[in-house]
């Protein structure tokens, strides 16, 4: 059985990740898959939507890991699994799965990845993606508002009480865990080059 590759790719809110998943998902087609770690903010289907905005989905807490854990190792293993999907209008789970085929380079995607020392124990690539932090809150209230439904005040609210606070207690600080730290994520090509090299290599083997 040939080994499955995973790559971590965290960093703060709006720094680039998910381009450079992207980019990698495009390059290689079918042998990358994603597991993205928003899509697993524990269900919370019994609070009342006033308060399930007032959560801090910034904390550790906030996110299913032994689930996430659990499905990893799924598609390392060579199975399908179903995944979560997460609305981020109503701040809770739907009720549907999404099917992800497993694939010879899994992509692990989210802001507080490396914050498990348990999840870091399953990557063999740690990538780190740093941006500044003007760009990075420019960046989230373009996606919160053009995609997700949110109102402008509630975004930078919400940067203010939780985003920002947790951004430097938990995901600065977990940079440490990181093999590799790419300024500008998907907006630098020569990183870019370098990690689509190392899957390619992989591949061929």
């Amino acid at each position: 059985m040939q080994k499955v590759m995973v790559i971590g790719i965290a960093g703060g809110t709006g720094s680039g990740k998910t381009t450079i998943t992207r980019r990698l998902m495009q390059r290689f087609g079918k042998d990358v898959c994603m597991l993205s770690y928003d899509n697993y903010y524990k269900e919370r289907h019994s609070i009342p939507f006033e308060e399930r905005a007032k959560i801090n989905y910034d904390h550790p807490d906030a996110f299913d890991t032994e689930r996430f854990l659990q499905d990893l190792r799924t598609l390392k293993a060579g199975k399908p699994i179903q995944c979560p999907i997460y609305d981020y209008a109503i701040h809770d789970r739907l009720d549907q799965t999404r099917e992800i085929r497993p694939a010879r380079v899994i992509v692990v995607e989210g802001i507080l990845i490396f914050d498990s020392p348990e999840l870091c124990d399953e990557m063999d690539i740690k990538i780190f993606v740093d941006a500044d932090a003007d760009v990075r809150i420019l960046r989230r209230i373009v996606r919160d508002v053009r995609d997700r439904g949110r109102s402008l005040e509630s975004v930078v609210n919400q940067y203010l009480n939780t985003v920002k606070p947790m951004h430097e207690k938990y995901v600065e600080p977990s940079k440490r865990r990181a093999d590799i730290i790419i300024p500008e994520g998907g907006h630098n090509p020569v990183a870019l080059e370098m990690i689509t090299e190392r899957v390619r290599a992989h591949l061929e083997r």
